[in-house]
């Protein structure tokens, strides 16, 4: 069954609620934060903003994503770096990047922007549907439709 663009983009507004780990909170209490993926636009105006400072990704990616708590930028500056870590591993892993935070900036140029192109013209959507997706969608997609041109190339 072909899932909808409409059934894809909901997975970018699932949210999940991630404990955090001992000694980075109130002691004795369970503290947790809601997190919500990063879409491809959030990525994309992370590179933008970080202009080549890939250090700076860490803090746009946790700002945009940490929707409960909301956090400015300062108080994601003031962060412990073990937790500021933690939740990037986090955000990764909730928008299906599973590479190093070192790799966002190749992640997000040219390879995702053919992924977007493709996607857009295997199912017919728009740049602004392919954009709202998590990068774990977008890369569930693309081996769906690489899937099917091999299947088609077997039989036909």
């Amino acid at each position: 069954m072909m899932l909808s663009a409409e059934e894809m983009l909901a997975g970018s507004a699932l949210t999940r609620d991630v404990v955090i780990p001992a000694g980075f909170g109130k002691d004795g209490d369970v503290n947790t934060v809601r997190l919500r993926p990063l879409a491809v636009r959030d990525l994309q105006r992370i590179t933008k903003a970080v202009k080549g400072d890939e250090s700076m990704s860490s803090i746009f990616m946790i700002q945009l994503a940490v929707i409960e708590p909301a956090l400015t930028y300062e108080q994601v500056l003031q962060m412990p770096a073990g937790l500021a870590r933690f939740l990037v591993d986090e955000i990764n892993a909730l928008s299906g990047i599973d590479t190093p935070r070192d790799a966002l900036q190749e992640l997000v140029q040219a390879p995702l922007a053919k992924a977007c192109f493709i996607l857009a013209k295997e199912f017919g959507w728009s740049p602004e549907a392919v954009s709202g997706m998590t990068v774990g969608q977008i890369l569930l997609y693309l081996e769906m439709s690489h899937a099917d041109r091999e299947q088609f190339d077997a039989h036909g």
